[in-house]
């Protein structure tokens, strides 16, 4: 018999209750949202209460703009992690079914589209405000970590993302039909818990890569430093974890059972690591760049 672990009873939400016909339910992911933003916030602001830590000792703004801000990257997280879904993952879906777009409580957001959505929504405010966009960018690497970790938490919770089927002693055994079904396993099949992979390396390691450079090696004192490593890390740890995460199921054929969008022979690319290849050589380059102009 093959060692694994049983999913834990935990349930998605945390509690609900009706109010007429419309049921209240607060969810892991949404608290986990939640988390995510409070932790940032507290970061961010104790990073601009250090002077230290900045270039030429001046934090790129005030406490008043952060909490101005945040509003604007909250927008983006949602707005660009949907139709990042959308798009990256489930466009036939979607274009066929477009009412279900603005449905975000059933489920389906992408990090790179929520990436891309708070870095427009950062460009814009920076503007707007006359703030300098490198040294706000460059903290708000470390502020995205909290949330990559507390979501991948509820993604597990939630019993949703999780990997490919493995023997390994840690596999966890998913409930439902469809995480039980795997080929050539006959009774209990255990996958990969993908989801706290990410959480660690996307969230607690990186999250403490960041804290080091910036509290200890004074990173934020090369512009773009910071956000350099955020970039390229991310994009190192979800290339690898990739790996070890099931496909989403439009991407998986008889022909395909991998799910890679990029086939060659018995080898290929998934869209993960399609999407965060680029993140690898953008984030080194902005990294080199930062710091040879910091020399100069």
């Amino acid at each position: 018999m093959i060692a694994m672990i049983p999913f834990p009873d935990i349930s998605p939400e945390l509690f609900s209750f009706d109010i007429g016909d419309f049921t209240f339910a607060l969810r892991w992911y949404a608290l986990a949202y939640i988390a995510g933003i409070l932790l940032a916030w507290r970061l961010v602001g104790k990073a601009l209460e250090t002077p230290d830590l900045w270039r030429a000792s001046a934090a790129p703004m005030t406490r008043a703009q952060l909490e101005d801000l945040m509003t604007w990257v909250i927008v983006g997280i949602i707005a660009g992690g949907r139709l990042g879904f959308v798009l990256f993952y489930q466009p036939e879906y979607y274009f066929a079914n477009p009412a279900e777009i603005l449905k975000i409580w059933t489920g389906g957001m992408s990090f790179h589209g929520g990436f891309l959505g708070v870095a427009i929504a950062g460009v814009l405010f920076c503007r707007k405000h006359n703030i300098p966009i490198i040294p706000v960018a460059d903290i708000a690497g470390l502020a995205a970590t909290p949330g990559l970790f507390f979501g991948r938490i509820a993604n597990f919770i939630n019993a949703e993302l999780w990997g490919r089927p493995t023997d390994a002693a840690w596999g966890v055994a998913f409930p439902g039909t469809h995480a039980q079904d795997c080929a050539d396993i006959l009774g209990i099949c255990a996958r990969h818990p993908s989801q706290l992979y990410e959480a660690a390396l996307e969230g607690l390691v990186l999250g403490l890569i960041l804290l080091y450079v910036i509290w200890r090696k004074g990173a934020l004192k090369i512009p773009g430093q910071s956000l350099g490593i955020f970039i390229a890390g991310y994009g190192i740890a979800r290339f690898i974890v990739e790996f070890y995460r099931q496909a989403d199921d439009q991407f998986i054929t008889f022909e395909n059972p991998m799910g890679y969008v990029i086939q060659l022979g018995d080898y290929g690319v998934s869209m993960g690591q399609l999407l965060s290849s680029p993140m690898i050589v953008v984030g080194l380059a902005i990294i080199v760049v930062a710091r040879q102009r910091g020399k100069a």
